[in-house]
């Protein structure tokens, strides 16, 4: 039968004692490039400090007397390539193999160390770490009861798990610990553009019947918005805060790292790389446009108008080309004018995977019931967009401008209430979710945050956009008579 590690060392053990001890992950740190790290783990543990770490604590969470008891919540805001990921796999590791929680567990139920991140992708990094140190460790390796994809169970009664950056999946569980990962990435299309902060308050319910879990909040930084912003703003550098802030470049963490890559990072675009690196939140990045604006530019309960070419419209039509096997989607609106008010009448999405000639003839068969033979489209896929679509009898024009200046002229008519709007919950988000960023060269510069889409939110502005360039046709008295 599989046994857990002695009970006496599930006690006793510190993170920084099975960390040096040679027989478990010893291997896995060698080195004194893992001293700054050492240091973080001191502090959120509330373990002894030498004066080398004591001085690495002050200057990185601008706090001045050493910690004197384990810390519940602790904020990582660390440069890329830093060495996190690998350190939160240690700590996931560590809580899952030399704790006892069955005290605080029902029959049948599990202490959960949860990995959470924008997608399971990007979770899977401190997964496949965690695993590596398990499986590695013949001590630990015996141990593991059940190893799947997303999820590994141990004999004593805690899994290790991944899990999506959701309010509703997370709910349910009794966390042993949680490790959220790159939260200033944190974005959703689908929902609020900030989900972040629901994410976390459903979270911390699940920590209250362990004592001692732990909630890492990890990620190089970006905008001054979110919860790692407001964790840090509220907390850094407050002897008495209730969560522990670390912030730190990436030198200062992975002095291995090579300095030219830095340098050079720096060199292509210092704001950036001041993010990336540096760990410095940028404030050359605002928000687009309020959740505000956007409602009350929206239509309630209307997610399409029927064409009306009766009625004298003249319909524009945008398209947002995609491949089908990448990431982005392929999207068409369609709009018109009345009076002075461009108006939305349709959005369509598809998904990948999908069949581009598939979705052209959808796409195609839509602008058709709306008496439009042309349109405009972005430049990806070049000849490829313009040739389907003529075979279909539609003329595309490559769009002169690019979704940057689409977006900036949209602005004045959203905040003048000069555009009506579907109500669309994904075509709001991606709005709100846009970001305005100050180029080098002083231009602004408007797109989706890292790791979000904004397919919908470039054929919207596109097809609102041309409409104010078609007039509607003028329809006499003896024509409408014959309808």
């Amino acid at each position: 039968m599989k046994r857990a590690p002695k009970q006496d060392m599930a006690i006793n053990a510190s993170i920084l004692d099975v960390m040096d001890n040679e027989a478990l992950f010893k291997p896995f740190f060698k080195g004194n490039t893992w001293k700054p790290w050492r240091a973080v783990l001191a502090a959120i543990f509330g373990l002894p400090m030498d004066e080398e770490a004591l001085e690495l604590f002050r200057r990185h969470t601008g706090r001045q007397g050493a910690p004197v008891a384990p810390f519940n919540e602790v904020a990582l805001v660390i440069g890329r390539r830093g060495g996190k990921s690998r350190i939160l796999a240690l700590i996931a590791v560590y809580l899952a193999c030399f704790r006892n929680y069955d005290e605080f567990l029902a029959p049948g139920e599990k202490a959960t160390c949860a990995v959470i991140a924008s997608d399971r992708k990007q979770a899977r990094s401190i997964y496949r770490y965690a695993r590596g140190m398990l499986e590695n460790v013949p001590a630990l390796a015996a141990m593991i009861a059940d190893d799947k994809a997303d999820i590994i169970e141990l004999t004593n009664n805690v899994v290790i798990e991944i899990a999506t950056a959701s309010f509703r999946v997370t709910r349910g569980y009794s966390f042993a610990a949680v490790l959220c990962d790159e939260t200033a990435f944190w974005r959703n299309d689908d929902a609020t553009a900030n989900p972040d902060v629901e994410i976390f308050r459903a979270l911390r319910p699940g920590m209250a019947s362990i004592p001692g879990s732990i909630l890492l909040n990890a990620s190089s930084p970006y905008a001054r918005r979110g919860v790692l912003w407001q964790t840090y703003k509220r907390h850094f550098g407050q002897d008495n805060g209730r969560v522990l802030v670390w912030q730190a470049s990436t030198a200062d963490m992975n002095p291995s790292i090579d300095p030219a890559i830095i340098a050079e990072a720096y060199d292509e675009d210092p704001a950036s790389a001041a993010s990336e690196y540096g760990a410095q939140f940028r404030d050359d990045i605002d928000d687009f446009v309020s959740q505000a604006v956007i409602d009350a530019c929206t239509d309630p309960g209307v997610a399409e108008r029927p064409a009306a070419r009766s009625l004298g419209r003249r319909y524009s039509c945008f398209v947002d080309a995609a491949g089908g096997s990448g990431q982005d989607s392929m999207t068409m609106s369609i709009a018109h004018l009345e009076g002075e008010i461009a108006v939305l009448d349709l959005v369509r999405e598809r998904k990948p995977p999908f069949s581009p000639d598939d979705v052209v003839a959808e796409f195609v068969a839509l602008m058709k019931s709306y008496g439009i033979n042309r349109a405009e489209a972005d430049r990806w896929g070049g000849d490829w967009v313009v040739e389907a679509f003529r075979k279909a009898g539609i003329t595309i024009t490559p769009c002169a401008k690019p979704k940057s200046d689409l977006y900036r002229e949209l602005l004045p008519l959203l905040n003048a209430k000069r555009c009506s709007l579907l109500d669309l919950p994904r075509l709001s988000s991606q709005l709100v979710g846009l970001e305005r960023r100050v180029a080098r060269g002083g231009r602004d510069s408007i797109d989706h945050a890292p790791g979000s889409h904004d397919d919908v939110a470039n054929a919207a502005a596109g097809a609102l956009l041309l409409s104010k360039t078609r007039r509607p046709m003028r329809i006499s008295a003896e024509a409408l008579a014959c309808i």
